[in-house]
């Protein structure tokens, strides 16, 4: 049976590792705050008491954490999983970090034996615990088919894309899609209702019409209009990843057009205190600037 070790249970590592167990396999887990992985424990998982002590013994090291220097600190840091892992492990990053720090990663890895493959995800907490998530893998080829099998119990479309880093640059350009199209269906229906339309009416047109996207249908429903902001993906992290996407903008020699304006609004949003809230809460800073309120009426 595959050892896999889960490192970072936040809202999607948690899940992510509860259906790994639910498919069997032999998950030992590990958080910075312990009492995160309590529900898991309950659900017949190991609890390891410190990232070295996990690495050692897993066949497949998964990591699931916040920023990229998170990613950098874990596996590369002392007492990281390059330190402890075996020749011959697995390691797969779900983690939304540029191409640069996967590609950095990868070398440091390789170095002692190790695979690491990039391998972020797309579809948030209900794609997590349904299994059917969205995995864009960069990486050897090879271990990418190795590990097909564990990918497939997360993931409904599960795509190998290249080399290091190629996993992240595909992820971070879809963040960049999130992000622009946030903002721009915030500025729409706060538009729409300071000029007197109902919001409700306004967002049932929209979703027939060529200006409908997943975004809007998102933060209309679960989030705005039932006033509703607990995250979802929160908006510093949607901070880093716009960012991230816009140095990938800068690599290519397209510059920043409309992602520095989106990363200047999310920008904006943490320091007004919304860093912590669902993404979609970035609406509330074109609501104040207006004075309207976009909720149901009817």
């Amino acid at each position: 049976m595959t050892h896999v070790g889960f490192i970072g249970l936040g809202v999607m590592g948690s899940r992510m590792a509860g259906r790994l167990l639910e498919a069997g396999f032999a998950v030992t887990v590990y958080n910075r705050t312990p009492e995160k992985a309590v529900p898991l424990v309950n659900r017949g998982a190991r609890q390891a008491a410190t990232v070295t002590e996990l690495a050692g013994e897993a066949d497949v090291v998964c990591t699931c954490l916040s920023m990229p220097d998170d990613v950098i600190e874990v596996y590369t840091g002392e007492g990281g999983v390059l330190s402890a892992a075996r020749p011959g492990t697995v390691c797969l990053d779900f983690t939304t970090v540029g191409p640069n720090t996967s590609r950095k990663v990868a070398e440091q890895a390789d170095k002692r034996g190790i695979a690491y493959l990039d391998a972020p995800v797309s579809g948030g907490p209900e794609g997590a615990e349904q299994g059917t998530l969205t995995i864009m893998v960069g990486g050897a080829k090879d271990v990418w088919e190795r590990v097909r099998p564990l990918l497939g119990v997360l993931g409904k479309t599960v795509e190998y894309l290249g080399e290091s880093g190629a996993g992240s640059a595909a992820k971070v350009l879809n963040q960049y899609l999130v992000a622009v199209h946030t903002v721009a269906a915030a500025e729409a229906m706060v538009a729409g209702v300071a000029y007197g339309l109902d919001a409700g009416k306004l967002y049932r047109l929209l979703k027939e019409s060529y200006g409908d996207s997943r975004m809007l249908r998102r933060h209309m429903e679960q989030f705005v209009l039932p006033r509703q902001f607990a995250p979802g993906g929160a908006v510093k992290y949607v901070h880093k990843d716009v960012r991230l996407a816009n140095e990938l903008m800068n690599e290519t020699g397209i510059g920043r057009c409309l992602g520095g304006q989106t990363e200047a609004v999310f920008a904006e949003a943490i320091t007004d205190g919304l860093a912590d809230l669902d993404m979609s809460a970035v609406i509330q800073l074109f609501e104040q600037r207006v004075g309207v309120v976009v909720k149901e009426t009817e």
